[in-house]
């Protein structure tokens, strides 16, 4: 242990200007990650809650076609086409909205 001592002693101390500025990079590397790791986070709470959204939506959709309302399903749809047009249900609305559409022909 005295050995160790000794020898972090005898090395030279590097100037305390370049010391501090060394610590403010390191301090502005380590706040610029945190910063993105929050936005990251942020970001996936927002998609998390977007399709959230749009999941309810699309069900919402769904059952009132079910229920034998295809214009208020077809609204939905709509909505949840012009809110969210490139969504992972587009396809699968716009294909519903073509058999409500169907549905309301025959009615």
């Amino acid at each position: 242990m005295a050995e160790v001592m000794a020898a972090a002693k005898s090395r030279p101390a590097p100037p305390q200007g370049e010391t501090d500025v060394a610590r403010a990079a390191d301090f502005a590397k380590a706040a610029a990650s945190a910063r993105a790791a929050e936005v990251t986070k942020v970001a996936d709470f927002a998609n998390a809650a977007d399709l959230a959204k749009q999941r309810l939506l699309f069900d919402a959709a769904a059952k009132a076609g079910e229920a034998g309302e295809p214009v208020l399903s077809i609204q939905l749809y709509a909505r949840l086409l012009a809110r969210y047009p490139d969504s992972t249900f587009a396809s699968r609305a716009r294909a519903a909205v073509e058999l409500q559409k169907k549905n309301l022909a025959k009615a």
